[in-house]
């Protein structure tokens, strides 16, 4: 998709086929079912409103991101996720809603509520930033997952730029409906020794479990502001995170001089 130029109503085509995760569809299709097979039964203690998961390939990543899915097999049948991640590549104040058609995937199409995109614009509480969607990974990376899991359940995707966590808390608490489910992108910590890595990412996830998302920053996860956005509608709605599970690319499909941090979050009631 490089020099793609992307129009709001327009479809956003894959910009990760083929090179984050596969690009056949049924090969795509199934990975990731055998990646949240893999993760087994996963017992939470309430009904999960929310899920952090990780954003990098598949082959890195997914077999966390299977566990933070896992999770939801027991749950509410949810109408629609609401999708927040970090912007890598593009810099834009405030938050970007992917007011597209679509986002295409090799495995099918997901559908975005351009309406609930629209009612938060007018609100003031997110922008449109196309450019900042054509190249970013944070959003797609996790589309196969939701089909899989979830089905054709439209979404509404939020790329959170030079933002507080206020202002995703703001946004978020705005168009969370009771059939919504939240599903925070983010990472841990980046490109340290694996021991030093594990030690950091456990602290995270420990403020995290806590609710205490004011301690994070970016050198501790790259989606931190998202997270924060998350925790603060948890702690008014009175749900409360559970760490499914911790592993670095150190433990996947990486060398453990310099790893990346993932970890799987359930947000229950």
């Amino acid at each position: 998709m490089a020099g793609t130029a992307l129009r709001r109503g327009a479809p956003r085509p894959s910009a990760l086929a083929g090179r984050w995760y596969p690009g056949d569809a049924r090969a795509l299709g199934q990975s990731v079912r055998d990646y949240v097979a893999d993760a087994g039964e996963r017992e939470v203690g309430g009904v999960v409103r929310a899920v952090i998961a990780p954003h990098a390939g598949h082959v890195y990543s997914g077999p966390i991101a299977g566990v933070a899915f896992a999770a939801l097999a027991e749950g509410p049948r949810f109408r629609r996720v609401v999708l927040v991640g970090p912007a890598h590549r593009v810099a834009f104040q405030g938050i970007s809603a992917g007011d597209f058609a679509r986002y295409e995937l090799p495995t099918g199409e997901v559908t975005v509520d351009r309406e609930a995109i629209a009612a938060l614009e007018a609100a003031g509480l997110v922008g449109c930033v196309p450019e900042a969607h054509a190249e970013e990974h944070c959003l797609e990376i996790e589309l196969p997952f939701v089909l899989e899991t979830l089905g054709d359940v439209p979404i509404v995707p939020l790329l959170v730029g030079r933002a507080t966590g206020e202002q995703v808390a703001r946004a978020l608490a705005a168009t969370l409906r009771d059939d919504d489910l939240l599903l925070v992108s983010s990472d841990l910590s980046h490109y340290q020794p694996y021991d030093e890595a594990r030690a950091q990412d456990l602290t995270t996830l420990a403020a995290i479990a806590a609710g205490r998302g004011e301690e994070l920053d970016g050198h501790d996860a790259c989606g931190y502001r998202g997270i924060q956005g998350a925790l603060q509608v948890a702690r008014s709605r009175g749900w409360r995170p559970e760490v499914l599970d911790y592993r670095s690319s150190g433990d996947t499909a990486g060398d453990k001089r310099a790893v990346v941090g993932y970890g799987a979050v359930a947000i229950v009631a």
